[in-house]
C-alpha cells in the first residue's frame, strides 16, 4: 500500500497542497495521515499511528522533505526505521529521494544525507562538549543544586511537626 503524509505547522494553515499531490500520486484518501504541528514537536501522533500501521512492502510519501524531518539525523533515523521494516519513502518535490529507485545514484544520495546527518550530529557533540570545558574553566558549577532547596526544606518542616504531632 501507499500512503502520504502531510504536515503543516499551525492549525491556521492548511492542507489541500499537500493533499492535492498526493491524490494526483493516486494515493487513496484514506490512506493520508495528516498533523497540524510544527516540526520542532517530537510528538507527532498521526505520523506514529501511520508508522505502526505500515508493513514490509508499504510506501510513505511526503509532498516535501521539510514536511517530514526536523533535522538530518531526524530524516536518517527515520529512513533507517523503514528499511529495518521494509518500508519504502518517497518525495514527491524531491524525486531524488526515493528509495525504492535502487539505482547507484539513489543510494548515494540516501547515504550522503546519512553522512551529512552524523557530521551534523558529531559537531553538536563537540560543540556540547568544548561549551561545557569552557564554563568549567570559568568556575560554573554545572548539573543539578547539590542538596535540598531552601524552598523544599520549609515545606518540610512542616512536615516533620505534624508526624510529631501524630505520634
Amino acid at each position: 500500500m501507499v500512503f502520504g503524509y502531510a504536515r503543516v505547522s499551525t492549525s491556521d494553515q492548511n492542507l489541500n497542497l499537500q493533499i492535492d499531490a498526493f491524490l494526483r500520486e493516486s494515493i487513496k484518501e484514506l490512506n493520508i495521515y495528516t498533523d497540524k504541528v510544527s516540526s520542532t514537536k517530537e510528538e507527532r501522533k498521526n505520523l506514529s499511528k501511520l508508522l505502526s500501521f505500515v508493513r514490509e512492502g508499504d510506501t510513505i510519501v511526503v509532498w516535501k522533505l521539510d514536511r517530514l524531518a526536523r533535522s538530518l539525523i531526524h530524516f536518517t533515523n527515520f529512513i533507517n526505521d523503514l528499511n529495518e521494516k521494509g518500508v519504502q519513502f518517497k518525495s514527491i518535490t524531491e524525486s531524488f529521494l526515493d528509495t525504492k529507485d535502487t539505482s547507484s545514484h539513489s543510494k548515494f544520495i540516501v547515504n550522503m544525507f546519512a553522512a551529512l546527518a552524523q557530521l551534523e550530529r558529531d559537531i553538536i557533540i563537540e560543540r556540547t562538549k568544548a561549551g561545557l570545558v569552557s564554563a568549567r574553566g570559568r568556575g560554573k558549577v554545572l548539573g543539578a543544586p547539590r542538596g535540598v532547596s531552601k524552598k523544599n526544606q520549609q515545606k518540610a518542616v512542616p512536615c516533620e511537626e505534624s508526624l510529631r504531632k501524630e505520634n
